[in-house]
């Protein structure tokens, strides 16, 4: 049975296996990395290596990379992923970099896969190995290796930046795979309907391996033809129509897209907000959640400039859940267009801030006993509540001169309203109640 898994015909294996690049020829991207005199790109063509970290996102080249670095400097590959190795993995793949390295007299490049999924403990395990030199470490991940990984490790190992391939450049792993006789579909004769290579290229989002993968489905759908097989629009129409975008719920990109949808509205774009809105609905993300940021949007960066924000993302969200997804996307899309278009202000958000922290950082000053409430007798005699004055009593229902904070603090103003929407006549309240106070013969703390 050996045998005849060994003689498996290439053609069986998939098709974005079969066309891995085995050189820095065939590598596409990553011209910021490997462009010529680039750092790494020396070190694959001296075969001088170092321990690093490729973070990226899927399908980038970070696996094939990593072949190429050990192929680079004749060394030994060993890989193992984080999502199927413990403890146990790590220390077979130790024993046989030294067993290499003792009888071989080569080193070994130990790539890691998703290397953010090992724990703190783990991933302490390759310290003392990389410090010793008992293999050259690679690892890759795509989550942000500042919050995911030790900064022990990372204090060991360079960081690279891997990026999303170009529609440009997808387009040239597509056209190599079509081409190659050999590893690709190059025996298959393939003729395709104008525009929908492109639209494969469009559609992986930036990774190669989705856009072999997509390549490889529409074929299967190819029609027979004089000389070879012809793959149409209907065909690619219908394998994109089954293919969700990448969105890895809990990952770099859905935090990435979050950030720019809040990034949009708060810089008053109802476009790049709807578009990242119904980006982040296509990739399967809970638009309640958009409703829930849209909520703190709506405190953080609109505030008093326009309080109906807050109820009109209250009453998306209400309605969303009273109707359904069909309906309560586009109520969502409502909220996240008026909030972007909505005035602006943080001074609420500020204000907030500031006061937590001065709490936090002051003394626990006492409640001023004319603010004190007396429910007692003894509360009576003992001053609470004595000298307060009731503003509805007072001429324009202020009194003015009155002060509202323990006495160490009677200067302390937070709350700085803006010229923008509602809150330009709040500004304007505030105003005209400060000149009130400056005119009153009664002036608490004197």
């Amino acid at each position: 049975m050996q045998d005849l898994f060994d003689s498996t015909p290439q053609h069986y294996r998939p098709l974005a296996d079969r066309m891995r690049p085995a050189s820095l020829a065939d590598y596409a991207g990553q011209s910021h990395l490997l462009g010529h005199d680039k750092p790494l790109r020396r070190a694959v063509e001296q075969g001088i290596l170092h321990s690093m970290i490729f973070w990226g996102p899927p399908g980038v080249g970070k696996t094939t990379l990593a072949k190429m670095l050990a192929t680079s400097c004749d060394a030994h590959f060993v890989t193992i992923s984080a999502v199927m190795s413990g403890v146990k993995e790590i220390r077979a793949a130790v024993d046989e970099a030294k067993h290499v390295a003792q009888m071989r007299g080569v080193s070994t490049v130990l790539f890691v896969d998703e290397v953010h999924r090992f724990n703190k403990s783990q991933q302490d395990a390759f310290l003392p190995y990389i410090e010793d030199g008992t293999f050259i470490f690679v690892g890759a991940t795509t989550e942000n290796p500042s919050f995911e990984l030790n900064n022990a490790l990372l204090s060991r190992a360079r960081v690279y930046l891997l990026k999303s391939l170009s529609v440009d450049e997808l387009l040239a792993v597509l056209v190599r795979a079509i081409e190659d006789s050999e590893r690709g579909l190059g025996q298959r004769h393939l003729t395709f309907a104008e525009g929908v290579l492109s639209k494969l290229a469009q559609a992986a989002d930036g990774d190669a391996r989705r856009a072999l993968n997509l390549l490889e489905i529409a074929v299967d759908m190819a029609q027979p033809q004089e000389g070879g097989e012809y793959i149409g629009a209907e065909s690619v129409a219908e394998v994109l129509a089954q293919s969700a975008r990448r969105f890895d719920k809990g990952g770099d990109l859905y935090f990435d897209m979050i950030s720019a949808f809040h990034k949009s509205v708060r810089g008053s774009s109802p476009d790049g907000a709807l578009y990242w809105y119904c980006r982040m609905l296509q990739g399967g993300a809970d638009p309640l959640y958009v409703a829930r940021r849209l909520v703190a949007i709506a405190s953080e960066d609109i505030g008093n400039a326009d309080p109906r924000a807050m109820q009109v993302v209250l009453a998306a969200w209400d309605a969303f859940e009273r109707v359904g997804a069909a309906e309560g996307e586009r109520a969502i899309a409502q909220a996240a267009i008026y909030c972007a278009c909505a005035p602006k202000s943080n001074a609420v958000y500020q204000a907030f801030n500031q006061c937590k922290q001065d709490v936090a950082d002051d003394p626990d000053y006492e409640v001023p006993v004319h603010l004190r409430n007396a429910p007692t007798s003894l509360m009576k005699d003992l001053g609470y509540g004595a000298e307060y004055r009731y503003a509805h009593n007072e001429p324009n229902a202020y009194a003015a001169g009155e002060v509202y904070l323990p006495e160490a603090l009677k200067e302390r103003r937070y709350y700085q309203p803006t010229a923008r929407g509602l809150e330009s006549k709040i500004s304007a309240k505030l105003e005209q109640l400060e000149l009130f106070d400056s005119q009153s013969p009664i002036k608490r703390y004197q």
